[in-house]
């Protein structure tokens, strides 16, 4: 291999590792901080400040030092400091997690800053890299514009597969972090075998970084990210190609689902027990708005939309008996989860058919129609947008019977139910009624559509009527939803496939919990 093949081969992977590292940046913090497009517009615009510093440093630099040793000595810093930010920043994401749970915002703040700053030199040198590459490669001004041109296309082609390659593969099979060391190393094999075609034995020198990085991983990676909290224990814990995913067992022997940053329980199981007093449990009261009277035998179908682990499903089917019940959750890892630990599998649930898809892509690839459809997908700062418009509440509409409702999951603090009152007005374009109840202790509110003009009376009454047979947990619940009927809000706010400005709205929120440490934050 001439030493030019040699230079567009080294082009090659640092375009690659470049995009490599900005994706996986995006997945080391959003283990903690969440994956919304708060913290993307933070990775992506430091990302692209520091390859503006580098590709302005690395055209001065060639100019005074044009040799390829001096870029291969660059690139190989760039591979030992790319491998050593996820080492140095795992014990400072320990420490953000257990401030972001404890709501100390000030430290979740600075976790934040420092660990994007780690990046900054890293990323800086493999700006470099391509204005370096064009000064070496360059050998008369007459072929200044092929050669730079053939430069660039190059590390874009390496860009193009950094892209797919972590997300689609790598993340999902071995982790961020060693995504980063692979990235990192390959990075590192090339500089090597082109810093050995300058110095010869001498380059042997740079394999204490290799050896340094080695010794680290085994200190650092020693443990889970997440720690739990005392008395609780850690059933599982990994990557998939969407989430971080924990499950943990409680001290009371409860198990609970987490992800990504861990704000939230996503689902809960306890192999005796069905009444939680959590936000899932006023999913079960969203039919009982139609008038009277409407009993547990005239719910015969369920659809979730948001399925985790299976709670709701598993609370329906302890209350109404083997319904028909699909669930989609776009993660098959965590339908592999549920399958492990939450009792959701054909054994236990043999009438649930769970589809690991997006949820409006398989609402209208089925043709079943729901007594209920419950939406549990708003956990912000997951909020995915073409699930709250108005355009899909009109698909939901058709995929309901004719006494069908929609309930639906949404968040909000103690102060600020904007989010709140968007969504239902959003919903009042499709249904002609829509309810809502604050679940207690939470900062959730549960917003219900109906197929006709129905009133809150309507729960009250259908709650008079039930027979002494009904299931205590569907009875509590039936209770608490009365005295939690809250009323609606105004808003000028309707979300539409056009224009839904949901991320506005729960930015705000997460602005308010950096900068303020609200209390108050959505969990």
């Amino acid at each position: 291999m001439t030493s030019k093949q040699l230079l567009y081969v080294a082009v090659f992977i640092s375009g690659m590792t470049t995009l490599a590292i900005e994706l996986s940046a995006s997945r080391l913090l959003g283990s903690v901080f969440g994956t919304s497009n708060l913290v993307w517009a933070n990775v992506i615009g430091l990302m692209l400040l520091y390859l503006t510093i580098g590709y302005f440093i690395g055209g001065r630099w060639a100019d005074r030092s044009p040799h390829f040793r001096t870029l291969y000595r660059l690139m190989i810093w760039a591979a030992f400091l790319s491998a050593l930010v996820p080492l140095v920043s795992r014990p400072i994401l320990q420490i953000a997690a257990r401030a972001v749970i404890g709501v100390e915002a000030g430290l979740a703040l600075g976790s934040f800053i420092s660990v994007l700053v780690l990046f900054s030199v890293p990323v800086t040198l493999l700006g470099c890299i391509s204005p370096f590459a064009i000064r070496l490669a360059v050998e008369s001004p007459q072929e200044s514009g092929r050669i730079s041109g053939q430069i660039y296309a190059i590390s874009t082609l390496g860009s193009l597969l950094g892209t797919f390659l972590p997300t689609l593969i790598l993340i999902p099979e071995i982790g961020t972090t060693l995504t980063f060391l692979t990235f990192s190393g390959i990075l590192f094999i090339i500089a090597f075998i082109g810093l050995w075609t300058q110095n010869g034995l001498k380059t042997i020198f740079w394999l204490w970084m290799p050896i340094l990085i080695i010794i680290l991983a085994i200190i650092v990676l020693n443990g889970v990210l997440r720690q739990p909290q005392t008395g609780s224990v850690v059933l599982y814990d990994d990557e998939s190609a969407y989430n971080y995913i924990q499950v943990i067992q409680d001290e009371r022997g409860y198990i609970n689902l987490y992800l990504n940053e861990g704000q939230g329980v996503h689902s809960r199981y306890h192999p005796d027990l069905y009444d939680f007093g959590g936000t899932w449990d006023y999913f079960l009261v969203a039919p009982y708005f139609n008038p009277p009277p409407y009993t547990v035998n005239d719910v015969d179908s369920l659809l979730v939309i948001g399925l985790a682990a299976g709670t709701i499903p598993r609370q329906y089917q302890r209350v109404y008996g083997d319904i028909h019940m699909d669930g989609v959750e776009i993660d098959p890892d965590i339908i592999h989860v549920g399958a492990l630990f939450f009792d959701m599998n054909a054994q236990n649930m043999p009438s649930l058919t769970a589809y690991a898809q997006d949820g409006r892509y398989i609402l209208n690839q089925l043709t079943h129609s729901y007594d209920v459809i419950a939406i549990d997908a708003y956990r912000p700062p997951y909020i995915p947008w073409h699930l709250a418009t108005v355009e899909f509440f009109q698909e939901v509409q058709q995929h309901l019977s004719e006494n069908g409702v929609v309930a639906i999951n949404v968040g909000r603090t103690s102060t600020d139910r904007r989010l709140v009152d968007a969504m239902a007005n959003t919903m009042m374009r499709v249904f002609p009624s829509v309810h809502a109840i604050d679940v207690p202790r939470s900062f959730n509110t549960i917003l219900i559509g109906t197929q006709m003009m129905t009133t809150s009376d309507n729960l009250a009454q259908n709650l008079s009527i039930m027979p002494q047979t009904t299931p205590d947990l569907l009875l509590r619940v039936m209770q608490s939803s009365l005295q939690n009927l809250v009323a609606i809000g105004s808003s000028d706010v309707i979300f539409t496939d056009e224009r839904a400005p949901i991320e506005t709205l729960v930015d705000s929120l997460v602005i308010n919990f950096l900068l303020y440490g609200d209390t108050d934050l959505i969990r």
